[in-house]
């Protein structure tokens, strides 16, 4: 009886403990519940609200102690759960997530409509343009089969001309506003009509994450680019921003407004006088003398237009060193948009009158995507950096602002273009040069480095600048990787030392210039970035090179350089592109006003050229092989192309003016050491089974163009028996100089399928109207006309038997296209004395003279 007793106690106790048990896990559970709701309605007040929103501004994410302690410090949230707190900062932290991608996507839908508003627009042109050229089509049938009709009308027509020459008379406001109104006409037409067959830019295909839609002209007199874009500036800051043309167009030198009144509608006229730096130093510069009207239309889009007007300009005399070109009606129509923003139209159309360049840099002044890319493409990019930059979108390191930087790339741009025209008004003069140098010298000893300064950081021990430069042509090498590789291997090609002289120039204490304490440079640099633009064309940035003393007592003093760079047209796809690397000695800690001497590279690509491998005519194309003879025959004429570019080296030195012909020979040695890595970088880089260039580089100065002197006169007086210069000369350098200044012209090509000119004297270079780096695109059968040819063809047997032969009077052509006379011609070989082989054919026109 006790043990069942027990028993039923034990049970008891161990049902009431368990009922117990699961009261309790009832409890915390409704507890939960009971927190989880008074999470999810709590209602905050103005107060509670304003206190998290503070806390939130400086930490979206508190963690559960930084929580807490809000809690103890704001009374007022006392009453709050610390769960309900984080609950609240992740339910703002979604919000704003959800207020950001909606803006995103707001923003994504405006630029869409206005892309669709473009293309729709793009669309309807093309439409018209295919009915115009429907309906020419038909007329220019009908005009083949209708006999023209005499003009009746004629002394009408030539009154109606004269009175509308009068209207358009440039010497009063009518006139000019006639022209204004028919220069606003022209260009809405290209804009926006057909009067300009447009062609999609190769390479820019529109979408909503592009810059804007682009075309080149495709058959139209001069050059011209079209661009369409949307940005997030109002009309009329677009509008200021494009007529300051020097601030995004980096070829512009300088722009003056000469004259400028009212017009109708509140618009103005102005008369500009503009100067653009030339790209090389193988071409002069060029200016425009232009009107530029700036109005407003009727649906209140803002047109800023300009062509170019006859007559002389504010300057009678201009200077010698530029060239007149003609804008044809080109400018900007800048329209407003629904939700902000603005849609731009651009419109470039230049005639940059090639004829004025040498026959190798035409391409360059009549391709309308370097245009493109140089003035209409970079505009719209400009204008987008700018939009940007004001948004805040764009964040720079080293804590520089945006519109610092960009003056700093303007300014590192501008002194390049100056070191390479070398204008006389600006104090460039060059050093004594007889034209034998393949290396130009200029100095400037009035160039104020710290123009844009603190007058501070003026040094008086700079006595001038000397530039040293040089040109020369590539060929199936791109630009782009050749940048690339400068950039990213400075090691290869720059002398450390030089850079450490340039940078101590430029500096104001005890151990810079002339004297520097010794350094040792480990070859190394980092580089660092400043900043770029939104498609990273171009690149902004600091490059600091390692070095350490050898002294003891400054072993503890940083001896690197640091330069202030600048890389543009690094994009391989982008077609007509120049690419530069342009860098300039800075201190360490560079102001913002700190003094800049810019060297560099500028490369400018030209149209691809055809190179044909003709039949066995009379263009001597098999004749002139030597070695094993591939084929014997006749053989089918193939094709292929080669690219071009032109090469620009100039490099910038401050010097002391005791010590002007030492830096001078420094200068020209290391242009020339420059010269022989840029060819064997382009050896290496050149594409697998091409090769980078079609002749040997054959500059007077050069120990090439010394060997080839004494080899030229030796083998005249080998196969003539006779001097060539009058008298031996003694010393190489004595008889290049005499065959330099011969009265004759004296020509070299290569004995190739394709005879190319090698080298040419300066009465030579006179002759055919070219330059030195250009004689490397001349080829023998552009020299004589078809008598001269055949004449030469059947002097050939005796030439390659005997070593010589005479030819009679005859015609040649310039690469102008003018006709020379000549009274006598003498070809000959040119032997390889240490190899006893034939190097070239040598020819000189005797007495010869312009048509």
């Amino acid at each position: 009886m006790a043990m069942a007793v027990a028993q039923h106690h034990r049970e008891s106790t161990s049902g009431s403990s368990s009922i117990s048990k699961q009261r309790d896990r009832d409890r915390d559970r409704d507890r939960e519940r009971e927190q989880l709701d008074a999470g999810k309605y709590v209602r905050y007040t103005a107060e509670q609200v304003e206190a998290l929103e503070r806390v939130y501004a400086e930490c979206p994410k508190p963690s559960s102690l930084r929580r807490q302690q809000l809690i103890r410090e704001c009374p007022i949230l006392a009453n709050i759960e610390p769960k309900q707190i984080k609950v609240w900062f992740q339910n703002r932290r979604c919000r704003e997530k959800q207020r950001k991608e909606s803006s995103r996507l707001q923003t994504v839908n405006r630029k869409l409509s206005a892309m669709n508003k473009l293309l729709m627009e793009e669309n309807e042109r093309l439409q018209k343009q295919v009915s115009q050229l429907v309906c020419e089509n038909g007329h220019m049938k009908q005009q083949l089969h209708t006999p023209p009709a005499p003009n009746a009308d004629g002394g009408c027509e030539s009154a109606a001309n004269a009175s509308q020459q009068s209207l358009r008379d440039t010497n009063n406001p009518a006139g000019l506003l006639s022209i204004a109104e028919e220069t606003l006409a022209e260009f809405l037409s290209k804009a926006t009509g057909t009067a300009v067959d447009w062609v999609q830019m190769p390479g820019m295909k529109p979408g909503p994450d592009s810059v804007g839609i682009f075309a080149i002209s495709q058959s139209c007199s001069g050059v011209a680019a079209r661009a369409c874009g949307l940005v997030s500036l109002e009309p009329t800051k677009i509008a200021e921003i494009l007529k300051d043309r020097p601030a995004w167009f980096r070829e512009c030198r300088s722009l003056e407004v000469f004259t400028m009144f009212p017009a109708g509608n509140g618009g103005t006229i102005e008369l500009i006088y503009t100067q653009i730096y030339a790209p090389t130093t193988l071409a002069p510069a060029r200016d425009f003398w232009t009107l530029r009207y700036t109005t407003t239309l009727d649906n209140v889009s803002i047109v800023v237009c300009e062509r170019s007007l006859s007559g002389s300009g504010p300057n009678a005399a201009a200077p010698p060193q530029f060239i007149r070109a003609v804008m044809l009606p080109s400018g900007y129509l800048i329209r407003p948009c629904d939700g902000g923003g603005s849609i731009i139209h651009i419109v470039d159309h230049l005639n940059l009158e090639a004829w004025s360049v040498p026959e190798v840099l035409r391409p360059l002044y009549q391709s309308s995507k370097v245009v493109a890319q140089k003035m209409t493409i970079a505009a719209l990019r400009y204008i987008r950096q700018i939009a940007q930059e004001t948004s805040g979108e764009v964040v720079y390191n080293m804590g520089r602002q945006p519109a610092v930087l960009r003056t700093f790339s303007q300014r590192l741009s501008r002194g390049f273009n100056d070191a390479i025209n070398g204008f006389t008004n600006d104090g460039w003069t060059l050093l004594s040069c007889d034209g034998t140098e393949d290396v130009v010298l200029a100095i400037n000893l009035t160039k104020n480095v710290l123009t844009h300064c603190n007058p501070a950081h003026r040094l008086s021990m700079v006595g001038g600048i000397l530039c040293a430069k040089a040109s020369m042509l590539l060929q199936n090498v791109p630009p782009a990787v050749l940048v690339q590789f400068l950039r990213e291997h400075r090691s290869e090609w720059a002398d450390f030392n030089v850079d450490a002289y340039s940078a101590a120039a430029l500096k104001a204490n005890a151990y810079a210039f002339p004297g520097m304490r010794p350094t040792r440079f480990t070859g190394n640099q980092i580089i660092i970035p400043l900043g770029h633009t939104i498609e990273h064309e171009e690149l902004l940035e600091v490059v600091r090179l390692e070095g350490h003393s050898l002294t003891p007592e400054d072993t503890f003093i940083s001896r690197d350089i640091h330069l202030l760079q600048i890389c543009s047209g690094i994009d391989e796809t982008a077609e007509g592109a120049c690419s530069e690397l342009v860098f300039a000695p800075i201190d360490e800690m560079f102001p913002d006003d700190a003094p800049l001497v810019p060297s560099g590279f500028c490369i400018i690509p030209l149209d691809a050229k055809p190179i044909i491998v003709a039949q066995r005519t009379l263009d001597l194309t098999s004749s002139l092989d030597i070695g094993p003879s591939t084929s014997t025959g006749a053989a089918d004429a193939s094709s292929s192309s080669t690219s071009r570019s032109v090469l620009t080296i100039a490099f910038q030195f401050p010097f002391e003016s005791s010590l002007q012909d030492s830096v001078a020979n420094m200068a020209r040695q290391y242009v020339r050491s420059m010269i022989s890595s840029v060819q064997r970088v382009a050896l290496a880089i050149a594409p697998s089974g091409v090769a980078p260039a079609v002749a040997p580089k054959m500059s007077p100065g050069s120990p090439e163009a010394l060997m080839l002197a004494h080899w030229i006169c030796q083998s005249y007086s080998y196969s003539l028996g006779s001097e060539l210069l009058g008298t031996a000369s003694a010393g190489d350098d004595a008889v290049l100089k005499h065959l330099w200044h011969h009265p004759d012209a004296i020509l070299c090509c290569s004995l190739k399928s394709l005879p190319i000119l090698i080298f040419a004297n300066q009465a030579g270079l006179d002759m055919l109207e070219t330059t030195l780096v250009a004689l490397q695109d001349v080829t023998l059968d552009k020299v004589f006309d078809d008598s001269g040819r055949k004449a030469l063809f059947a002097e050939f047997p005796k030439i390659m038997q005997q070593g010589f032969a005479c030819l009679p009077a005859g015609i040649c052509m310039s690469t102008m296209g003018r006709h020379v006379s000549f009274e006598q011609a003498i070809a000959w070989k040119v032997f390889d004395v240490d190899e006893n082989s034939v190097h070239c054919l040598a020819f000189t026109f005797i007495n010869w003279s312009f048509l």
